[in-house]
Formats: C-alpha cells, sequence, structure tokens
C-alpha cells in the first residue's frame, strides 16, 4: 500500500475512536439519575388526602386568635340610607313638548312653587286656543241671553225663546270651565296666553332624581319617567338587612341606634318602622326599616350604616379582624392553624361587622360558625391565598 493511503486508513481509525469516546461520555452524562441532583421543594404544597396547607418553614404567616366579643345585637350586616317614600313626590308634565330651559338639577335643593323646566308644549297651545274659542262664545252666549231678557220683558219673543237663550249661556259657561281648567292642569295660566309650561316643585325638598335635560322631548305620563323627584329629606329611612335567625328579635316600634360610617362617633335614634315578610332566598335576610329624623342633612341617600336594637340584648359572639376573612365563590373562608407550618381551609359563616371602638382600631368581623373561641388563624388570608397559588 502507498504512504498516503496508510496516512488517510489511520485518520479514519483516529476519528472512529474519538467519535466512540465522546459517544461513551454522552451515555455516561446521560445514566446520571434525576435523584443524583438537587430538586427545588415547594414552598408551599397540599396534602392530597386533606384540606390542610403544608407552608415551607422559612415563610411567616401573622397570626390572630378567634376571641369572645360583648356585643349589642345589631340589625343585619347591610344598612342603607333611603329616602322616605312618604315624603318622596314625582314631578311629571301631563302635556308632551320640548324642554327649552332646565332651571333646576339632581341634587339641588328647591323650595315648593319654584320653577324646574319650561317646557313648549303643542298640548298646552291647543288649550289655550280652545280656552279662547269657548271665552269668546260664552261673552256671545250672554249678549244673546241679555238681549232676550229684555225683549221679553217687553213681549216681544216668547218664553220658549228666551229658554233657549239661557240654555245656550250655561252651556258656553261649561265649555268655558271645562277649557280653563284643561289649561291648568297642562301647567298653564289663563291669564297669561303663553305656549310655555312651567313646571314647577309641588313641596319643598331636595331633587333625588331627573330623567330630563336641556332640548329632551316630553312625552306624557303614562308612557315616560317622572321628570324628578323632590324628596324632603329631613326624615329618613334606613334599610336594614337582617338574618334569617335574628327576625324573633326584631319588633315593629322598637328604638334603635343607628351610627354611619362617615360618622362613626356620631350616633342617631331612631324607630323601626316595618319588619318586611319577604325573605330574600339567596342571601336568607329580610329588610327592617328603622326611620329616624334627618334635620341637619348629615345623612346623605346611599350612605352605609349600622344599626342596633335598644333593648338590653347583647350576646357573646367570635371575633375576627375583618381581613382574615376571604370571600370565595359566595362563601366565606379562614386559614386556621392546625400544626406546625399547617393550615387548613375552613368554610365560615360570617356576621355582620362589629363598629370601631375608636380610631385607629381594625375592622372586626362577626363570625357566627365554623370556627371555636381560641382558634388560631392567618391574620391576612388574601395575602396567605396568594402565596399557595404560587405553590
Amino acid at each position: 500500500m502507498k504512504p498516503a493511503a496508510l496516512l488517510r486508513a489511520g485518520a479514519a481509525v483516529v476519528i472512529v475512536i474519538l467519535a466512540v469516546a465522546l459517544v461513551d461520555s454522552a451515555r455516561k452524562a446521560a445514566n446520571v439519575g434525576a435523584a443524583d441532583l438537587p430538586r427545588a421543594e415547594p414552598r408551599v404544597q397540599e396534602r392530597s388526602d386533606t384540606a390542610d396547607i403544608v407552608v415551607a418553614p422559612e415563610l411567616r404567616f401573622p397570626l390572630v386568635t378567634a376571641t369572645m366579643l360583648e356585643i349589642a345585637d345589631r340589625l343585619g350586616g347591610t344598612c342603607v340610607v333611603s329616602p322616605d317614600v312618604n315624603r318622596a313626590v314625582p314631578v311629571n308634565a301631563l302635556g308632551g313638548g320640548r324642554v327649552v330651559q332646565l332651571r333646576a338639577t339632581l341634587g339641588d335643593k328647591v323650595r315648593a312653587g319654584q320653577t324646574l323646566v319650561l317646557i313648549a308644549s303643542p298640548d298646552l297651545s291647543g288649550a289655550l286656543s280652545d280656552y279662547q274659542k269657548a271665552r269668546a262664545d260664552e261673552a256671545l252666549a250672554r249678549r244673546q241671553l241679555e238681549r232676550s231678557r229684555s225683549l221679553l220683558e217687553h213681549g216681544s219673543i216668547a218664553r220658549k225663546d228666551f229658554e233657549a237663550a239661557d240654555d245656550a249661556e250655561q252651556k258656553a259657561l261649561v265649555d268655558l270651565r271645562a277649557t280653563a281648567e284643561r289649561v291648568r292642569m297642562l301647567g298653564g295660566d289663563t291669564t297669561q296666553v303663553t305656549p310655555y309650561i312651567q313646571l314647577t316643585a309641588p313641596i319643598s325638598g331636595t331633587i333625588i332624581e331627573q330623567n330630563v335635560t336641556t332640548a329632551s322631548g316630553v312625552k306624557s305620563p303614562d308612557n315616560a319617567p317622572n321628570l324628578f323627584t323632590v324628596a324632603d329629606l329631613s326624615h329618613v329611612w334606613v334599610l336594614c338587612d337582617v338574618y334569617e335567625d335574628d327576625v324573633p328579635r326584631v319588633r315593629t316600634g322598637e328604638r334603635a341606634t343607628v351610627r354611619l360610617n362617615a360618622y362613626p362617633g356620631r350616633a342617631f335614634e331612631g324607630v323601626i318602622g316595618n319588619v318586611s315578610q319577604v325573605l330574600d332566598p339567596v342571601t336568607r335576610t329580610t329588610k327592617v326599616r328603622v326611620e329616624l329624623e334627618n334635620p341637619d342633612g348629615v345623612m346623605r341617600l346611599g350612605m352605609f350604616a349600622t344599626a342596633e336594637l335598644a333593648s338590653p340584648g347583647r350576646g357573646r359572639r367570635v371575633v375576627l379582624p375583618a381581613t382574615a376573612l376571604l370571600r370565595i365563590h359566595d362563601a366565606d373562608w379562614v386559614f386556621v392553624k392546625t400544626g406546625d407550618h399547617v393550615f387548613r381551609r375552613v368554610q365560615v359563616q360570617a356576621g355582620p361587622a362589629v363598629p370601631r371602638r375608636g380610631t385607629g382600631t381594625e375592622d372586626l368581623q362577626q363570625v357566627l360558625g365554623g370556627i371555636a373561641d381560641g382558634a388560631q388563624v392567618v391574620r391576612n388570608a388574601l395575602q396567605f391565598a396568594q402565596v399557595a397559588e404560587q405553590r
């Protein structure tokens, strides 16, 4: 064999040997088991056989102890300031037309007789035209009656002709009164011939509803909402959602103390005016109405409030900070500590919030069932749940 061929054959053998070595090295690297490598443990893991959640030892979650607190009987968890419907008056125009000027808007305080809106009304124009015609017909009938009376006194006409003239006068008066009444009903004035309806406030109070704007069309009240609603807010209602179990303790005529979330240090005295006979099948609550005075206008419609019965009924209930409860799928949950670094998610029945006992204190929530006094729970349930989701 020639020397060049020998060199080429030797190079090929070397290449094959190197390839085999590389393959052998790759196999040895691949044979290293997963157990020989360090494995990252999850920081939070959930046991498959229970509802317990195990957290890593380095994680620290502040805990709070469920305690018993003496609490006055409350009227439900949610109370809202509402207008007294007996003091709320709708404002409507009986004639259609178009708004040309708006003189009051939502939230304004108005006086009885104050003009709220000016409406150009074809209905009023037609009513005024009918009134003017009726007035002219009545004036003619009256002159004919006077003439007939004079002729009858001189014996120039028969009595039946006088009676016919008198009948025409009476009919003309009826038409005149009817057309004048229609003008007044539409908001017009028979002494001022103008096609504009001046819609005025029926009582003194605050405009709590507005469904009209400048240049908007106004229809008859049969197929249109109220243009305005004026309410006297010197007397208001506080509507509370009372839980089904608490309904037997609430009686009409009993006094109650109302506190606003906006003014926690101020109390308002009222009377329970009605306990609804209808129970909401979803929330299992019924409406209780507390009636009270609002002379200085501090209570604004829609404000959240709490109400306590004035009776001496008080009870000891389990309370937790509001942050310890987590709302998931229409249910309330807490995370209870069951062991070292072990927590269990427990469903509880949340009750009404507890009024703050002073400035700087945290919000407390009544717990009507699910945990007992002395249970250790996570103070911030939302933070714990977020960490658990990242496991």
